[in-house]
């Protein structure tokens, strides 16, 4: 993806979250004309405008992901191309970004690399049977600077909600430091990123905008 089509990509988002916003801004207005009316289904449409706000923070995630990390790499478009394509394959995969704070300090170290970021290489760590393939890689600036290393679990209750380990151990690294950790799921192919101790799902721009 060149730059100039990226930036096109990351404009056509906005306006797809600026449209979805003005769906919502129009809808509450017809709900709040409507509650006096029997037939009236309040229930049915706060789900859609629930549903609509899930997938404006999906949207909005993809996007707000390069504003997070660009700073701290020049390759985020090799691992943007890289977290899409495992996602497809339902290849599950953790990739730390270190930010401002080191995340040697708060990790079991794994296996070093010092290898330049590119999509093929971060796919192949990821293939299953891969040795390397269980635990974190390290992302500093523009290197892999390890794979197979070990986070830190958060404690968090999600009470309900099934949330698999490395989802966990995504979220505990960035409840420690600034880091942001991207997750994707072996059993769905979901993908989404850890920062500040909170999980955010992520869409691709080319489902965000179907």
């Amino acid at each position: 993806m060149s730059i100039l089509e990226q930036n096109q990509t990351f404009t056509s988002i906005k306006h797809h979250i600026a449209d979805h916003l003005s769906q919502i801004i129009d809808e509450t207005q017809t709900m709040r004309n409507s509650l006096g009316e029997k037939e009236y289904c309040l229930l049915c449409e706060l789900a859609h405008i629930r549903d609509l706000f899930n997938e404006i923070q999906s949207s909005a995630s993809f996007f707000y992901l390069k504003a997070y990390i660009e700073k701290f790499t020049t390759q985020y478009i090799e691992i943007a191309k890289a977290i899409q394509n495992l996602a497809e394959k339902r290849h599950g995969a953790l990739i730390v970004v270190e930010r401002e704070n080191l995340v040697s300090g708060h990790i079991q170290g794994g296996i070093p690399l010092n290898a330049t970021i590119s999509n093929r290489l971060i796919e192949s760590i990821f293939y299953p049977g891969n040795p390397l393939h269980d635990g974190a890689i390290i992302v500093k600036g523009d290197y892999i600077i390890s794979a197979a290393n070990v986070l830190p679990l958060t404690n968090q209750d999600f009470g309900s909600e099934k949330v698999g380990t490395r989802h966990r151990a995504g979220i505990g690294l960035t409840e420690m430091t600034d880091a942001l950790v991207l997750i994707i799921s072996e059993e769905t192919g979901k993908m989404s990123f850890a920062l500040g101790g909170i999980l955010y799902p992520i869409i691709s721009p080319e489902s965000s905008l179907k």
